[in-house]
């Protein structure tokens, strides 16, 4: 009987280890389950981290990508001068946007299918996914025009989300454009016309493009484009071999809507061609430069001061015989905006020549004074008769 026993017992403890025989109609449950195990996720964490040959909009509309390759734009993610991926198409201006004399390259890039709305004075209005791309180069000599003899500085987007414009600014170093959001100053030495100058170029904050391309209307602050108007963009480019009129172009492309008869819209011309209209040249160069802070909704709307390039430039509000808010006259004591005929004692130029940050004009976007462009403002203030105004 004991012998009995103990074979019983050793037959329960084969059981309770798990021996029973695997053809068993009635298996026993393991002691541990194993977990079913699920192969890592391959997808990336970020829109930014697609791999794609197309242009990346779903970051570009959601993210705050760390590189400016993620996006896609450009063919060759180590040149943002040329190559635009599909739709992208490169603009230009027809008059100059002076940053310390550097190169700038424009594109624009419209989702397939949607167009920009055209409009006579302002910037157009462009569909939500519009992304726009201006990259900054410094030449080392302002006489040579090749790519040898600049170097990349920084890449800027505005980029119009659900939400309105946003800006974003990607500083470029070893060939890689990295999103710098604080601000940067870049040391730069560059010949111009035999005058070497050494300075420090400001790559602007986040905040500091806000400055400028933000407008106040009905008690709300937006950002919006500046130069994407139609006297800006009303001139012949060379498009694939052919000349041919920029905004006519917009239109046979199908990403303009509205376009009226070209001899019906207005023409700033470049501030150094000669051949043109002295005032228009000079109000194109001020539209430009200033007009973006000197209107009602700008950023120097106090001062009173508007350079619109369709404001009459005979009229107070363009600075005829109109003293500055706010500001002492500075080293030669100046007391008038333009003083009609004697534009070497008319803040509108002086002021482009001071370097120091309470009186340097524009505050933003130069560390250099444009010394060509004003001479020219001062010759065209020269030209202005006495007589618009008493200045005394």
């Amino acid at each position: 009987m004991r012998n009995l026993t103990l074979f019983l017992c050793s037959l329960c403890l084969i059981s309770a280890c798990g021996g029973s025989d695997e053809t068993s109609s009635t298996p026993e449950q393991p002691v541990t389950d194993i977990p079913a195990t699920t192969p890592p996720s391959t997808s990336p964490t970020s829109s930014c981290d697609l791999t794609t040959s197309r242009v990346n909009w779903e970051a570009l509309m959601t993210e705050e990508c760390e590189t400016l390759s993620s996006y896609g734009l450009f063919i060759d993610p180590a040149t943002p001068t040329s190559g635009p991926v599909n739709p992208g198409i490169e603009y230009t201006l027809s008059t100059q946007l002076f940053t310390n004399y550097a190169n700038k390259h424009r594109f624009l890039f419209i989702p397939e299918g949607e167009q920009a709305q055209f409009h006579a004075s302002e910037a157009f209005e462009f569909p939500v996914g519009t992304v726009l791309t201006k990259t900054f180069s410094m030449p080392y000599d302002t006489q040579v025009n090749t790519a040898e003899n600049e170097t990349l500085i920084e890449t800027r987007l505005l980029i119009k989300r659900e939400t309105g414009w946003t800006t974003l600014v990607y500083l470029w170093r070893d060939g890689v454009a990295r999103l710098n959001l604080t601000g940067s100053d870049i040391p730069h030495t560059l010949n111009n016309q035999g005058q070497v100058e050494t300075f420090d170029y400001h790559v602007p904050s986040r905040v500091e493009c806000k400055l400028c391309h933000q407008l106040n209307r009905d008690g709300q602050s937006t950002i919006s484009p500046i130069g994407l108007k139609a006297h800006l963009l009303n001139h012949d480019i060379d498009y694939n071999g052919t000349m041919t009129n920029q905004l006519m172009l917009w239109k046979s492309l199908s990403l303009l809507s509205g376009l009226p008869a070209v001899n019906e819209i207005t023409h700033a011309p470049y501030l150094f061609d000669n051949s043109a209209d002295l005032t228009q040249r000079v109000k194109g160069y001020l539209d430009i430069n200033c007009a973006h802070c000197h209107r009602a909704e700008g950023f120097a709307s106090i001062s009173g001061l508007r350079l619109g390039f369709n404001i009459d430039h005979t009229s107070y509000q363009y600075g005829v015989c109109k003293q500055p808010p706010g500001w002492d006259g500075g080293a030669k004591g100046l007391s008038y905006d333009i003083v009609p005929g004697d534009g070497e004692h008319s803040i509108l130029a002086y002021r482009q020549e001071l370097s120091g940050p309470k009186d340097r004009m524009p505050p933003l976007g130069r560390s250099l004074t444009h010394t060509e462009a004003v001479e020219i403002i001062k010759q065209w203030i020269d030209t202005l008769p006495p007589s618009l105004g008493d200045c005394q």
